[in-house]
């Protein structure tokens, strides 16, 4: 089966992973020691899709930083700069010319914060099988309280979207599609625009069968929140090995670390005790301090948000 080429969508501000995107984009934060995006490269890479695009705007050098031309992975990853973030529509618009040539070529579009391991030959069968436009990868709900859903019809084709907690059974949209070039060609280029929430609803309108449901039992690792993030890295942990200590992070003695996170260039002091915590690049951590459940990167002129809170040279939120 020839493969397409991938689309990921790294662009994004990440305002629920705060303040853990003040330092970098969400998708370059680490997963157990791992780049969450070097992970979404080498997934791919190792389905046989070998030609990547990238969108970048918070934060870009974080994301360039981490996959460069894509050597290291033997692929071949190239960039599309949104000088403003232009939406889930909008940013596959914007990166066309790098994506294809033609509006009846097709190409996968992966989101770039979350980690699955779907099927994708199955999905592109599916697709080619259907005669859709679009075809989503979904799995039932984890939690539809949580997360809006797609409903489903009977022969298998998306008839619409939820919103979460409305209490209709619908599936869940893991991150995944392939879709033709001219769902997106005929949008004005580098203005905003939604897929789910603009552009598919009106496919679903114009013709049934527009948008094809890939269902499957694949895995779903959300990195939404700080809390998110911890979760799958403490999963992943158990069962690739322990990396949650950056390699240029300077431990002092005595000091003690539970469950935490920790990255680049960090120094915790002699006898500081960290539980359930995610230390930023950078940070330096004061001998003796003690924090439990907290996001930590350097204040550095930042402003607390409203959930967050200053300590010395350190911006603190609970998780």
């Amino acid at each position: 089966m020839r493969r397409p080429p991938a689309l990921v969508l790294t662009a994004g501000l990440g305002t629920r992973l705060r303040p853990l995107t003040h330092v970098r984009a969400k998708a370059a934060v680490p997963v157990n020691g791992e780049p969450l995006v070097r992970r979404v490269a080498a997934w791919l890479a190792g389905r046989g899709i070998g030609d990547h695009v990238y969108n970048l705007h918070h934060h870009p050098a974080s994301i360039a930083a981490c996959l460069g031309d894509g050597t290291s992975l033997g692929i071949r990853v190239r960039y599309s700069w949104e000088p403003i973030v232009l939406g889930s529509a909008g940013g596959p618009r914007h990166a066309l010319p790098l994506l294809t040539d033609s509006d009846r070529q097709r190409f996968l579009i992966v989101n770039g914060d979350t980690l699955t391991d779907v099927d994708v030959d199955g999905l592109l069968q599916r697709h080619d099988r259907s005669d859709a436009r679009v075809t989503m990868a979904l799995i039932p709900n984890p939690a539809p309280d949580k997360y809006g859903g797609v409903t489903v019809s009977a022969d298998g084709f998306v008839s619409g979207f939820t919103r979460p907690g409305v209490g209709v059974e619908s599936f869940h949209f893991i991150g995944v599609q392939v879709a033709e070039a001219d769902v997106f060609s005929h949008l004005e280029d580098n203005v905003v625009s939604e897929s789910v929430n603009a552009l598919y609803p009106v496919l679903i309108r114009e013709g049934r069968g527009s948008i094809a449901a890939f269902i499957s039992g694949a895995s779903f690792n959300d990195i939404g929140t700080p809390l998110d993030c911890l979760r799958t890295s403490l999963a992943l942990a158990g069962t690739e090995g322990d990396r949650m200590v950056a390699r240029t992070a300077q431990i002092g003695a005595d000091a003690v670390l539970e469950r935490t996170a920790i990255w680049d260039d960090v120094i915790v002091g002699a006898g500081a005790h960290l539980r359930d915590c995610i230390v930023a690049d950078e940070v330096t951590i004061p001998a003796g301090a003690r924090y439990e459940r907290c996001a930590i990167v350097r204040a550095h002129g930042q402003t607390a948000g409203r959930d967050e809170r200053i300590d010395g040279d350190l911006l603190i939120r609970a998780i």
